[in-house]
């Protein structure tokens, strides 16, 4: 049986661990921790075959893998079991890999779970840090084929090869028919953790957010951009509470609105590339106009995709930021007055006394605003628990909140007052790009705000968390330093030295890259691609065909005249003269032997051929001095070339 050499199963390893390790922050530890004894132990047994198990002990271990499988998912269709179906059968069949043969059907396995990272995360890193381990890879097929060869050689040669194939995977990737999302979405998990707002709204769950710095979504405008204090990204609205959590009307939450607003003031025309999330939201500039036509914007004017969320998704928007909602219906105003019990007396009378006199609506909001601009509220990620009637001891105890706390107790006095209100939860703000002009949005940036309903004027935006923190809304949040603090930090104008303003102007350029990977790559669909067909007039599938081919035929040749020409050196030319010299002494029986140098077959020749010792002696010097001297100009070689062409033995 032949032997696999202890280099190239050691080269393998290590392309199969490099390609398994970023799945240790994807997958449960118990499959990453069995796939990791597996390959330790394969190592071990390069030096110590005896410890190689035997057919009974791999059967033992694969029962062991498959319990631990089936323990983590009880199924093995999803992406995140169906991955650890293949790390768990790549570790097991390293334990039985004995001949050549073996180690070639390990690496395509292998190439399948490279593939596989591209399910967790598709950003440049990735995709560079997949071609390398395809490098490696591929070096190992190249060395099972070659096995005499160095192991440096192989992965240069490996390397020239795949990019040569460069190419025809670009154009493969452009013009190839895409498969789209529905047929793949067994890959997908639906209980997949992640992050983002909710369906209901509790104290604490929104500053929960504001430690994570996770993409949601970027926004290109393609005019005016809108001031830091007119950047409300609408989300879920929430008219119900039962006095702790506030949740949707779900009658509301897919009714379309009959009644169309009226906008005025600047239209913003902007495309939002949303990342993947658990729900069919879209989060739009306050208040969405024009939309796509998959696309519905419900009786609480937010929009809602028919797309599938897990996937990115690109949507083009018209938004105005001043509107009239006009009339609600008497059951929007039952549901926006809805109280779970009778408020508390200490509740009315503050009400009672932010009122005061007056009966104007206006005059009690922004009596209100004051309370809690005046008074001793804070603006904190880490408000204290409040477990019983939170909104009470918010209000009248506590008075430290995020801006859920101040949303919620500031609807809650607007119904006591019998004004309609409700909290409305989505993004504020956006860190903005320079170098790529578009906007930023993250987890960080989640925000709640509340919209009261006035006659003539309709729902407008009240944002309590202006009173007690206007800079939240004039600034964007610094994410660095609210996640290392836990407390609330914002962007300011402060002066930075020459390396914080490098690192700054490096993000900028990193995160504009990054987005149009997104954009243009991740985000490729067949939209997409159909659009670059219209344009390049190909209408039927006939045109595609032959528009590939014919790519195909160039590129070819083109790596075929690569491969195969080789221009002429100074050193060729050099060489072919000598040569020319060698066949014109081989006609008198004198051929230069392997590895018999210039200098020793001169002195051959002229032991042979005395009388043409000077002719043999001024070739053979010029040509060693041109070849390993430092006379190689043009006019050494028309010397050289006239010497063997007199030279006539």
């Amino acid at each position: 049986m032949k032997k696999i050499p202890e280099k190239h199963l050691m080269a393998l390893l290590i392309a199969v661990a490099f390609i398994v390790l970023p799945h240790a922050w994807n997958l449960p530890p118990a499959i990453f921790a069995f796939f990791s004894i597996l390959l330790i132990w394969r190592f071990i047994t390069i030096w110590k075959k005896q410890w190689l198990p035997d057919k009974a002990l791999i059967f033992l271990l694969t029962i062991s893998g498959m319990v631990i499988l089936f323990a983590q998912y009880h199924t093995v269709f999803g992406r995140d079991a169906g991955t650890s179906l293949f790390i768990t059968a790549l570790g097991l069949k390293l334990m039985e890999t004995r001949k050549p043969k073996d180690v070639i059907l390990i690496t395509y396995l292998a190439f399948i779970v490279a593939a596989s990272l591209f399910l967790y995360l598709q950003n440049i890193f990735m995709a560079a840090y997949i071609f390398l381990v395809c490098i490696l890879l591929f070096g190992t097929l190249v060395l099972i084929n070659n096995p005499r060869q160095h192991l440096l050689p192989t992965f240069k040669q490996s390397f020239i090869i795949l990019f040569q194939a460069l190419p025809f995977m670009i154009v493969m990737f452009i013009f190839f028919p895409r498969l789209e999302a529905p047929k793949w979405m067994f890959l997908n998990d639906s209980h997949a953790a992640q992050i983002g707002l909710g369906n209901t709204l509790e104290p604490g769950s929104i500053s929960r957010l504001g430690q994570s710095d996770a993409l949601v979504f970027r926004v290109r405008f393609s005019g005016t951009i809108p001031p830091p204090n007119e950047r409300y990204w609408r989300g879920p609205v929430f008219s119900y509470t039962d006095g702790k959590r506030w949740s949707q009307i779900k009658a509301e939450s897919n009714e379309i609105k009959t009644i169309k607003p009226e906008f005025s003031g600047t239209p913003y025309v902007y495309t939002v590339l949303q990342e993947p999330q658990k729900q069919n939201w879209i989060f739009a500039l306050d208040l969405p106009a024009k939309y796509p036509a998959q696309t519905v914007r419900n009786a609480s004017y937010q929009l809602l995709s028919s797309k599938n969320p897990q996937n990115r998704a690109e949507y083009q928007i018209t938004s105005y930021t001043k509107f009239n909602t006009g009339q609600i219906t008497q059951k929007e105003m039952v549901d926006n007055l809805q109280l779970p019990e009778r408020p508390s007396k200490k509740l009315v009378d503050l009400v009672a006394k932010l009122k005061g006199s007056s009966q104007n609506p206006r005059q009690l909001i922004k009596n209100t605003l004051n309370f809690f601009s005046n008074s001793d509220f804070y603006y904190t990620l880490r408000p204290p628990l409040m477990p019983e009637k939170p909104i009470e001891a918010f209000l009248l105890e506590h008075r430290r909140g995020f801006c859920s706390h101040y949303a919620t107790a500031f609807v809650y006095l607007m119904r006591i007052a019998k004004i309609p209100a409700r909290v409305v939860t989505g993004y504020q703000g956006g860190k903005f790009n320079e170098m790529g002009n578009f906007l930023e949005i993250r987890q960080a940036n989640a925000h709640a705000w509340t919209e009261v309903w006035l006659e003539r004027e309709g729902w407008i935006r009240i944002d309590p968390t202006a009173a007690i923190a206007p800079e939240r809304i004039e600034q964007d949040v610094n994410i660095d330093l609210q996640i290392a603090y836990g407390e609330v930090n914002f962007l300011r104008n402060q002066s930075e030295n020459i390396l914080g303003k490098w690192l700054k102007h490096a993000g900028l350029i990193w995160d504009n890259v990054d987005y149009h990977w997104q954009l243009w790559i991740i985000n490729y669909a067949s939209s997409n691609q159909k659009s670059l067909l219209q344009l390049l007039g190909i209408q039927r599938l006939e045109m595609l065909g032959y528009l590939l081919i014919g790519i195909f035929s160039v590129l070819t040749s083109v790596l075929i005249f690569i491969m195969f020409y080789k221009k002429h050196t100074p050193d060729d030319i050099v060489l072919s003269i000598y040569q020319r010299f060698c066949s014109k002494i081989a006609t008198k029986g004198l051929i230069q032997t392997t590895g018999e140098g210039a200098k020793d077959f001169a002195h051959r020749c002229k032991h042979k051929l005395p009388h043409l010792a000077n002719q043999i002696d001024a070739v053979s010097s010029l040509y060693l001095q041109i070849r390993y001297g430092k006379l190689n100009s043009p006019d050494k070689i028309a010397e050289l070339k006239s010497l063997v062409s007199s030279f006539k033995p």
